[in-house]
């Protein structure tokens, strides 16, 4: 294996004007995997544009280690070609005519045969293609053909790899195996790899560090558990996958207990949960994760989960692992249960249930 290069931080400042709002960000990357995270139209993929030199910011600076990729105060303006950055775009853009071989060779220039079969012979291994060598595009499925892009980037050696959305649409066994394998490629190189994605296992499967962007501007940063568990705008909880967002007015603040009640609009249910910024009579509303309640068939009692509400079922889907049911209870809330706890509690439509919701489990969102 070749030695590992020179690991460096990626520090990006800059200002984009784009036709419906400003990108704006400052942030330093290092080495591993950063998930850039947020609502459609956020942002990210101009983001990633202006590193890798595709797209030019009005002003800020963009540098890897001590290498200048952009510089509006200096005119410096390094072009993609000599910013050593690989790009995998969602669209993936092989060459259909080449082969896998051929397609992962086309990046290395003039580089000497025996380099180049070295690094080619290398990296074919480490995405487990070797054998698909001489295949065509059109002859390899969706899962060997993001293989076929990742190689095609990494082989060129980048000290900085961009992924937008590179593994949508490939199942999650399949996006598993292939994010081990990149993760085994970089743990050898430690190179910073911004990762554009919507979807949140992939966000857990990298589980090394998160930023969220919304309206251009960045966000929360940290822990990919610590950022997604606990959304502060409304935009961000659905990206982030909270099936229930829920209308309510504030009807008092408990500042000693840390926590504040709520009455739903719709149905007037009330709800006990942690002590935010608005006030008495401001409306506000509740992000829940259908994961995060819990059904019961009886009235239960003696429970520390303090929000305890009931329902009717109003239907039942299977999913998958999982089952989908819609309970009206006042408002209407998406629950999930496993099928076997389905099968057990006689889970159907019509049926009377109890929702029980911890404190912790309810999130304040803003529209902004």
């Amino acid at each position: 294996m070749a030695a590992p290069l020179e690991t460096a931080a990626l520090s990006v400042e800059m200002r984009k004007r784009l036709s419906a709002f400003e990108l704006e960000i400052q942030h330093q990357f290092p080495p591993g995997f950063t998930v850039v995270f947020g609502p459609s139209g956020a942002g990210k993929s101009t983001l990633l544009d202006c590193i890798a030199g595709l797209a030019r910011p009005d002003a800020g600076r963009i540098e890897l280690g001590a290498a200048t990729f952009f510089d509006g105060a200096q005119s410096v303006s390094l072009p993609p070609q000599k910013r050593q950055v690989g790009y995998v775009f969602q669209s993936l853009a092989l060459f259909p005519h080449l082969s896998v071989e051929e397609n992962v060779r086309y990046g290395l220039g003039t580089i000497g045969e025996e380099e180049r079969r070295r690094r080619v012979d290398q990296v074919l291994q480490a995405f487990h293609i070797e054998k698909l060598s001489e295949r065509k595009p059109a002859q390899l499925s969706g899962g060997e053909k993001q293989r076929v892009a990742l190689a095609r980037s990494l082989v060129t050696q980048p000290r900085l790899l961009l992924l937008d959305e590179p593994l949508t649409g490939l199942d999650g066994g399949l996006r598993q195996s292939i994010l081990q394998d990149l993760r085994e490629w970089n743990d050898a190189r430690r190179i910073p790899i911004l990762y554009v994605t919507h979807n949140r296992d992939e966000v857990d499967a990298i589980g090394e560090r998160i930023i969220t962007i919304e309206n251009g501007r960045l966000g929360k940063s940290g822990a990919p558990r610590s950022v997604l568990d606990a959304p502060q705008t409304v935009a961000l909880a659905q990206a982030a996958g909270f099936e229930n967002l829920l209308e309510a007015r504030v009807l008092e603040r408990r500042e000693d207990d840390g926590v504040m009640r709520v009455a739903l609009e719709e149905g007037g249910a009330e709800l006990e949960i942690p002590l935010g910024s608005a006030q008495p009579g401001e409306r506000v509303k509740v992000a829940i994760r259908a994961g995060d309640i819990l059904l019961a068939i009886e009235e239960p009692g003696g429970l520390s989960a303090r929000n305890v509400c009931q329902g009717i079922v109003e239907s039942v889907e299977s999913r998958g692992a999982i089952a989908v049911l819609r309970v009206r209870a006042g408002s209407r809330f998406i629950v999930h249960v496993t099928p076997g706890a389905r099968r057990a509690l006689q889970l159907v439509a019509a049926k009377p249930v109890w929702l029980v919701v911890k404190t912790h489990s309810c999130h304040l969102v803003t529209q902004r």
